[in-house]
């Protein structure tokens, strides 16, 4: 029995067992390929049916930790801030911006098949009311007096809201006579508006910006909406059907660019869609070109093209397999699982590579078909099934980790190496066997190497020096490898939904990074608040008290004054009917007869005369031009007037005042109360606000929000690479350990795996490549992508070749490599950021691991223990 135990060679039962299924399969060649086409046809069907895929990035974290717990019971308690869409209403004054809204979403609560939930806090009645009072008490001050000085103004387009009321209104200032020098400026907006409506033009006049004398900020012209889309979670973009219906209203209401709006959606549920859309975009032609240069490697690798045929047709099946085996385990994909099946052309392709090139070889040693297949399994096997061993090792490692997007991967990634070193030990074999490739007259390695063989074993300390020399000096940039916290850097900002975020962003009171805080109830948040406020890094906290206007009397007691005032002026007795369009033609031709007569003789009143001139223009001009007079000058005053009314019956505001659709979005309905807490500085730079969340979570460890999640989010990536590393590494020398049974040669594998990651390191420094959520995936995959060609060389240098980069075997590795990378480039030519930073990052380690094995570890294992007598 002892004796049984010490003569046991693990390596030698595996050689014995890939050796007869390949002599089986290419025995029973048409029973192995019926069952093979069965099983992908099944799996091909079954992927096909059950294929989606999760653009939450949301998901992509174990849900079960501490901070995702938190978020998730903050989404739990306010269900309607999730899965929504943020309208952005841009238009070319306030005025227009408010009746857009308005219009906007009175037309989208009409359609509760697309929208469960329509609000707007900025045009809600309440807001309207009393946004007034909200104001400090100087700016309160100073925008009743506007009014009251324009109350002459006002007062004739309340009675009159026509383009004869407005004629009307001009005319008073030709009855001012020189009071209307101090007109100037407003009278020349007024004439541009004018001309540009008899014109055709687009214009930006406000009535606001013109009583107020200050032009309209971005934001005065800016109003959103929030809404709740009605999902179709069956589709690949649940909120595509949604947002198609609210771009269609908007354009049915006339919020069009030609009439001077923008409408631009965000929000999660549209920034999901487009970041599925975004990793569509362009994947055939990509997936095409790939293939194409898959094709051609392949025919520079293996020559012959039903070598070819059989690799490509063995592809096929494991991805078949392994898309349909990858859905049934994890249900659907996520944006950083979906490039399961680059990687598996990248990788899965080089066991079908190694195989042929050595059935090559051996096919040039004995020309007769079976014989050299039989051989060829025999001898591929060992480094085969190791390869295949440890890449799945270092795939399967990301399994333990909390980043469940790459632990998916990891699983589908994984177990799709087992899957294609099955196919090329079953599939592979029997399509050679039924093609019969031709028989080869040379040999297949790389014979103008031999002098570079010669050179590593005459230099190898001078090589092994160097090599280890560049690492240690370039180590001082291991401390500038840094990580992108951002998960915007991730999407495309080409997307209208990033673009918009991002422009919203611009203004420090609309960012999205703020802290959120959920407390028992409303007494215990405004507790908090206080301590919250005295922290430096601290700039804001909001609670739903903070809604109650502060100073409210000094303030209604303004607005009271100017009510008593304009009250009469805005809410005439008896108006008089609406004018057609001939009587609005003979009111501006006569007002601007008579403006033109007052400013007659007075050079400073040349701005009244260049008024009178615009509106005699306008009278005698065609009904079109009016029409466009009517939407510029007299709807956005119908706007401002009602606005107005509305702001002058503010009253006393208190909590139970507040409104519900308010308070929903502060109050659960179990009666706890949210809080936000926003950080002082760059409110977009998450590095810099570590100090802020941490300052806030030792007062309340509670917190969540995007900057606590976003944070957090990379460390538990930082956190879950490191330790998916430590165990690839692990497993993988565990894995060699028990088929190598040499400490020594253990580390002559993984040895030059480590000095190509500190190579890929560095040069990530260097060139300013920082690592993110999606391309950190590259540093485990390291291990697991470039172990494959250590273990190639190794065990050749273990049988006894010495000369390795002549051998068929660098060829193979040569053109596996460059498969991969042909795999990768597909991943950086991605439109989307993250899929592209993937592959830039996984190009660059196949660049270091790939120098490493070729240029580096022969020189690093020297001559072998045995020399093989016939190698040339």
């Amino acid at each position: 029995m002892a004796d049984a135990e010490e003569t046991f060679h693990p390596e030698a039962e595996v050689i014995g067992i890939v050796a007869r299924t390949v002599a089986f399969s290419a025995a029973h060649k048409f029973t192995v390929l019926a069952l093979a086409l069965l099983v992908t046809a099944l799996a091909g069907w079954f992927a096909a049916d059950h294929f989606a895929i999760s653009t939450d990035l949301n998901k992509l974290i174990n849900p079960h930790l501490p901070w995702r717990q938190r978020e998730i019971a903050l989404g739990d308690a306010f269900p309607q801030r999730a899965n929504a869409l943020l309208v952005v209403l841009d238009a070319r004054s306030p005025e227009l911006a408010t009746d857009g809204a308005l219009k906007l979403e009175a037309a989208l609560k009409a359609e509760p098949r697309y929208f469960a939930d329509v609000s707007s806090m900025e045009t809600s009645e309440f807001f309207r009311r009393n946004g007034l009072l909200y104001l400090p008490a100087k700016e309160v001050q100073a925008k009743t007096d506007q009014l009251i000085d324009a109350q002459p103004f006002l007062g004739a387009l309340a009675r009159d809201p026509s383009l004869r009321g407005f004629a009307g209104a001009l005319g008073l200032m030709a009855r001012g006579g020189a009071e209307s020098a101090g007109l100037a400026k407003p009278l020349e907006s007024i004439t541009g508006a004018i001309d540009d409506a008899v014109r055709g033009k687009a214009s930006d006049f406000s009535w606001s910006a013109l009583f107020s004398g200050a032009p309209p900020t971005v934001r005065d012209k800016r109003r959103f909406i929030m809404v709740k889309p009605v999902l179709d979670f069956s589709a690949l973009e649940p909120g595509a059907e949604a947002s198609d219906a609210l771009r269609a209203v908007a354009r049915r209401i006339g919020l069009t660019p030609e009439s001077g709006y923008r409408v631009r959606l965000t929000g999660d549920v549209a920034m999901q869609d487009e970041e599925f859309g975004t990793l569509a975009e362009g994947a055939v032609l990509s997936n095409s070109l790939t293939v194409i240069a898959v094709l051609f490697i392949l025919w520079r690798a293996l020559r012959w093209r039903r070598l070819i045929l059989a690799v490509m047709l063995n592809m096929f099946m494991g991805l078949a397999i392994t898309a349909a085996v990858g859905l049934a385990m994890v249900g659907s994909l996520n944006p950083i699982s979906v490039a399961f099946a680059v990687l598996f052309v990248g990788i899965g392709v080089d066991f079908g590579i190694q195989f042929c090139v050595r059935y090559r070889e051996e096919r040039y040693r004995d020309n007769d078909l079976r014989r050299a297949l039989n051989s060829a399994g025999a001898k591929a096997s060992l480094p085969l099934a190791l390869a295949a061993a440890a890449t799945a090792a270092g795939f399967y490692s990301f399994i333990p980790t909390d980043y469940r997007g790459v632990s998916e991967l990891g699983l589908v990634a994984g177990t799709g190496m087992i899957i294609a070193f099955l196919t090329s030990i079953t599939a592979l074999p029997a399509l050679l066997a039924l093609l019969r490739p031709r028989a080869e007259t040379k040999t297949v390695g790389y014979s103008f190497l031999a002098p570079l063989d010669e050179f590593q074993m005459r230099h190898r300390r001078g090589i092994i020096a160097f090599a280890l020399g560049l690492a240690v000096l370039g180590a001082p940039l291991l401390l500038k490898v840094r990580f992108d916290y951002n998960p915007l850097h991730l999407r495309s900002v080409k997307t209208e939904s990033v673009s918009t975020l991002l422009d919203v962003m611009q203004d420090p009171h609309m960012t999205p990074n703020i802290i959120e805080i959920l407390k028992p109830s409303l007494k215990a948040a405004n507790a908090l608040a206080v301590k919250l406020r005295a922290l430096p890094t601290v700039e804001s906290v909001t609670t739903l008290s903070d809604f109650v206007p502060e100073d409210q009397k000094a303030k209604l007691a303004m607005i009271a004054d100017a009510r008593s005032l304009l009250g009469p002026s805005l809410d005439p007795v008896n108006p008089p009917p609406p004018p057609t369009d001939a009587e609005d033609a003979r009111a501006l031709s006569d007002a601007g007869a008579a403006l033109q007569k007052a400013a007659e003789g007075k050079p400073a009143l040349a701005s009244l005369a260049r008024a009178g001139a615009a509106l005699e223009r306008l009278g005698q001009g065609p009904e079109s031009a009016r029409a466009r007079a009517r939407a510029l000058l007299i709807q956005p005053m119908k706007s401002l007037l009602d606005d107005v009314r509305l702001s002058l019956q503010a009253g006393p505001v208190t909590l139970a005042d507040l409104p519900t659709e308010l308070r929903r979005d502060w109050i659960a309905a179990d009666g706890r109360a949210r809080m936000e807490v926003a950080p002082r500085g760059d409110k977009n730079d998450y590095e810099r606000m570590r100090p802020f969340v941490n300052a806030v979570l030792k007062i309340a460890p509670d917190a969540s929000g995007a900057p606590v999640g976003i944070l957090a989010s990379g460390d538990t990536v930082l956190r879950a690479f490191a330790e998916a590393g430590a165990l690839a590494f692990a497993s993988i020398a565990l894995l060699l350990y028990i088929a190598l049974r040499r400490i020594g040669d253990v580390a002559l594998t993984l040895a030059p795996l480590l000095l190509a990651g500190v190579y890929t390191m560095e040069i990530c420094a260097l060139i300013g490549l920082k690592l993110n959520f999606a391309n950190i995936i590259a540093l485990p995959l390291l291990l697991g992508l470039g172990v494959a060609f250590k273990i190639y060389y190794v065990i050749a240098w273990r049988a006894g070749s010495a000369k390795l980069l002549r051998t068929g075997l660098t060829r193979a590795i040569f053109f596996s490599a460059m498969t991969t990378a042909t795999a990768f480039g597909s991943l950086w030519l991605s439109n989307h950021p993250g899929t592209s930073s993937m592959g830039k990052l996984l190009a660059l380690s196949l660049a270091t691991t790939l120098c490493a094995a070729i240029l580096f570890q022969p020189a690093l294992m020297g001559p072998p223990r045995v020399s093989k007598e016939n190698e040339p």
